[in-house]
C-alpha cells in the first residue's frame, strides 16, 4: 500500500497536501458546495459577484454588435493572483459557437472576463458562462 501510511493496526488514506501526484479512476474536481451561480443584472458589462471556485455566470440579454467584444468583472474573495480559471458556454439557448470568451486579467478577489460575438449580426442573448477556479497556492 505505497499510497496510504500506517497509523498502527490499519492504514488511513494518504494526505495529499504537497503529494507529487494525485490518481483518480473517475472524476476530480468541486462539490455541489462549492458552486454556484450569479445572473447579470443591467448589462452584459456589469460586474457580477459570486464567491464560490465553480459557478455558472448568466449574462445580460444586452444586444452585443457583431463583431464586437464585452468585458466584465467576476469579483470572488476565493481568487488569487496565482490561479487560473477555465471557462466555458452553457448549451443555454444562445446560438452555438457564436462566441468566444476568455480571462483578460486576473488579481488577488476577480478576473476580468471578455466575450466576443463572432458572426456578422448583432445578437441579443443571454450567454451563460460555466466558470472553474484552478486554485495555487
Amino acid at each position: 500500500m505505497a499510497n496510504s501510511k500506517s497509523i498502527g493496526v490499519a492504514f488511513s488514506d494518504q494526505n495529499i497536501s504537497g503529494a507529487d501526484y494525485v490518481y483518480v479512476d473517475g472524476q476530480i474536481g468541486y462539490t455541489a458546495a462549492a458552486q454556484g451561480s450569479v445572473t447579470q443584472a443591467t448589462s452584459k458589462s456589469t460586474a457580477v459577484t459570486l464567491d464560490k471556485s465553480a459557478g455558472t455566470i448568466t449574462m445580460n440579454n444586452a444586444a452585443l454588435a457583431a463583431t464586437t467584444s464585452v468585458t466584465f468583472t467576476l469579483n470572488n474573495s476565493l481568487i488569487s493572483a496565482n490561479d487560473a480559471i477555465i471557462l466555458s458556454f452553457v448549451n443555454s439557448g444562445a446560438t452555438p459557437g457564436s462566441y468566444t470568451a476568455w480571462v483578460t486579467s486576473l488579481t488577488t478577489g476577480s478576473a476580468t472576463i471578455t466575450v466576443r460575438n463572432i458572426t456578422a449580426g448583432s445578437l441579443s442573448e443571454a450567454v451563460v458562462l460555466n466558470y472553474v477556479v484552478l486554485h495555487a497556492l
